[in-house]
C-alpha cells in the first residue's frame, strides 16, 4: 500500500465518488466561476482576520462564527420589484448590481453545561463555492472541539444552514447523544415533496436543496428532536417557529440577566430593513415571509434587543430602529 493510500484524511476532505455524486447544476457552477473570477481578494493564508466574534447575553456566552461568503445574483434580493429599482438600491449601498455577497453566519452558544451550535453552514459539498464552507476550519481555529457540542439548533433545512453537518468526518466526531432541534413542520416539508413553486432561484438550486435535505434527514434521523411551535433548548435559550421562509423556519431567542438577543436565521436580509416587503428568492411563501419579517423587526425595535442574522455582514450584531414606515439598521457597538 502506498504512502498516499495510508495517509489519513482530515475532516472536510471529500471522497472523489461523493463529489461526483453531488456535482452542482452547470448554472450554479457558472455563477460560482463568474463570481470567483470577479471578486479575488488575494488574502494570504492563514487568514489575517479570525472571523469570529464573542459577546455575552447576561450569563450566556455567544460566539458568532463566519462560514464564509456565498455569492448569488443580485435579483435574489427582491424578485418582486423592478430591476431598475433593485439596482438603484444596490448602487446606493455601494454594491454591484449583478452579484450580492451573502455572509454566512453561525452562532455557538454556551448556557449552563450545554454547548449549542445554531446552524452549521453550507459544508463542503460544493467545491466551486470557494469562499464558503469554512465552519469546521474556523471552529478549529477558535479552539472549539466539535465533540463538545451537546445540541444543534437548525433554523431550517436549506443547505447553507445544515451542510456543515454533512462534511466528511464530522458525524464521527460529534457526540452520539447529540440532540438536533428542528421544527417538526420543517422535517415534514423536506421528507415529503417540498414545494418550490413560489421561489425564484437560479437553475440547479432546487435540486441541490432537495438532495442535501434528503441526505441530512437520512443521516441524522436518530438525533432529531422535532418541536412544534416553541422549545427551550437550554436555560435562556429558546427556539421559536416563524414559518414563511420555509414552513418550519425558526428563530432563536436568548434571554439572561435582563439582556436579550435574537438570531433571526433567514427571516431578515440586508435589504429587509428598508424594503421588508421585497421577496427573497429562497422564500417558499414570500407573503408570509414578509409578514414574519415586519412583525419581528417591529418587536425588536420596540424592546431594543440585539439582532443577529445569517446573511447580514459579519458579525451582524445590530439593533433595529423604526424609521417612518420602514426600519433602520443600527450597528451594535464593537465589544473588545
Amino acid at each position: 500500500m502506498s504512502q498516499a493510500e495510508t495517509k489519513p484524511r482530515t475532516i472536510g476532505q471529500q471522497e472523489t465518488s461523493r463529489n461526483l455524486d453531488i456535482t452542482p447544476h452547470p448554472s450554479v457552477k457558472h455563477c460560482a466561476d463568474k463570481v470567483n473570477a470577479k471578486y479575488i481578494h488575494g488574502r494570504p493564508e492563514p487568514e489575517l482576520v479570525p472571523s469570529r466574534y464573542a459577546l455575552k447575553v447576561g450569563a450566556i456566552d455567544v460566539t458568532v462564527i463566519s462560514d464564509g461568503v456565498l455569492s448569488l445574483p443580485g435579483a435574489m434580493l427582491g424578485h418582486n420589484v423592478d430591476k431598475t429599482v433593485r439596482e438603484a438600491w444596490l448602487e446606493d449601498m455601494f454594491l454591484p448590481p449583478d452579484v450580492l455577497e451573502w455572509a454566512l453566519n453561525v452562532v455557538l452558544v454556551r448556557s449552563g453545561d450545554q454547548t449549542i451550535l445554531v446552524d452549521a453552514g453550507i459544508g463542503a459539498e460544493f467545491p466551486d463555492l470557494k469562499r464558503a464552507g469554512k465552519l469546521v476550519q474556523r471552529l478549529d481555529d477558535a479552539g472549539i472541539d466539535l465533540s463538545s457540542v451537546t445540541d444543534v439548533v437548525l433554523t431550517h433545512l436549506h443547505m447553507d444552514h445544515m451542510g456543515g453537518l454533512l462534511v466528511d468526518g464530522v458525524k464521527e466526531v460529534l457526540r452520539p447523544d447529540l440532540r438536533i432541534h428542528v421544527a417538526a413542520a420543517e422535517v415534514k416539508f423536506w421528507a415529503e415533496s417540498p414545494d418550490f413553486s413560489r421561489v425564484s432561484m437560479p437553475p440547479g438550486f432546487p435540486d441541490a436543496l432537495r438532495e442535501s435535505a434528503k441526505r441530512f434527514l437520512k443521516e441524522y434521523r436518530n438525533q432529531l428532536r422535532p418541536f412544534e411551535d416553541e422549545h427551550e433548548v437550554a436555560p435562556g435559550v429558546r427556539v421559536q417557529r416563524t414559518g414563511g421562509h420555509t414552513p418550519g423556519h425558526s428563530v432563536v431567542r436568548l434571554a439572561s440577566g435582563g439582556q436579550r438577543l435574537t438570531f433571526a436565521g433567514d427571516a431578515v436580509f440586508q435589504v429587509g430593513f428598508e424594503h421588508p416587503d421585497w421577496y427573497n428568492g429562497f422564500e417558499h411563501d414570500p407573503e408570509e415571509a414578509a409578514r414574519v419579517r415586519i412583525s419581528l423587526l417591529r418587536e425588536l425595535a420596540a424592546n431594543r434587543e440585539s439582532l443577529l442574522a445569517t446573511h447580514l455582514s459579519f458579525p451582524s450584531v445590530c439593533h433595529v430602529a423604526v424609521d417612518g414606515d420602514v426600519f433602520r439598521w443600527v450597528p451594535g457597538p464593537w465589544e473588545y
